[in-house]
C-alpha cells in the first residue's frame, strides 16, 4: 500500500491559499449573456483567430521548455508549431470566412432580391435560403449562414490540410529554421 502523506503539506498550502483569496460575487445573468451574445455575434472565423492567438502564445513556450530533449530538436520543435499555428489559423480562418460569406450570397430573403434580377440570378441569390425562413426573424437567418458555412469549410479543410496546410507548414518550418540559424551566427541584426 502506498501512502499519500507525503502530499498531506501540498493539500494545507493549496488549503490556505484558497482560504486567503477573496470572495468574487458572480452575477450569473450577466455572464450568460455575455457568453450567450459571443455565442450569436462571434462567428467561427473570429473563433478560429481567437484559438490561434492563444496557441501561438502558448504551445511554442511549452516546446521550448521541454527538458526532454536537446536544445536542437526544442529549437525545431518551436519552428514547427509555430509553423502549425500559423498555417492552420490562416487557412481555416480563411476558408470559414469565404464560405460563410459564400452562403450569404446564396441564401437571401426573397425581400433582399431585386425586382429586376434575371430569372437565373434570382434563383442563385435564393439557392440555399430555408423553405421555412421567416423574413423579420434575421438572427435566425445569421445563424443560418454561420453554421451552413462552418460546416462546408470543415468538409473542406479535409482537403486543404494536406493540398494547403502542410506544404505551408514545411515552408514556414524551413524559414525558420534558417532564420535562426542566420541569428545564430550573427547575420540577422
Amino acid at each position: 500500500m502506498v501512502s499519500v502523506n507525503f502530499l498531506s503539506p501540498i493539500f494545507n498550502s493549496c488549503r490556505r491559499a484558497y482560504d486567503r483569496m477573496p470572495s468574487v460575487v458572480v452575477q450569473k445573468d450577466k455572464v450568460l449573456n455575455k457568453v450567450a451574445y459571443i455565442g450569436r455575434k462571434w462567428t467561427s472565423p473570429q473563433q478560429r483567430l481567437i484559438m490561434g492567438a492563444t496557441a501561438i502564445f502558448m504551445q511554442p513556450y511549452i516546446d521550448w521548455k521541454n527538458k526532454k530533449v536537446d536544445e536542437k530538436t526544442r529549437k525545431v520543435s518551436v519552428a514547427r508549431t509555430c509553423a502549425k499555428v500559423i498555417a492552420g489559423t490562416a487557412t481555416g480562418f480563411a476558408l470559414r470566412y469565404a464560405f460563410i460569406k459564400g452562403i450569404k450570397a446564396l441564401s437571401r430573403p426573397l425581400s433582399e432580391v431585386p425586382k429586376d434580377a434575371k430569372p437565373l440570378a434570382k434563383k442563385m441569390m435564393t439557392l440555399l435560403t430555408p423553405k421555412n425562413l421567416d423574413e423579420k426573424d434575421l438572427d435566425a437567418l445569421q445563424q443560418y449562414r454561420n453554421a451552413m458555412g462552418t460546416i462546408w469549410s470543415l468538409v473542406a479543410m479535409v482537403f486543404t490540410n494536406f493540398l494547403i496546410d502542410a506544404p505551408l507548414t514545411k515552408f514556414l518550418t524551413n524559414k525558420f529554421i534558417a532564420y535562426q540559424q542566420k541569428h545564430e551566427k550573427g547575420d540577422v541584426k
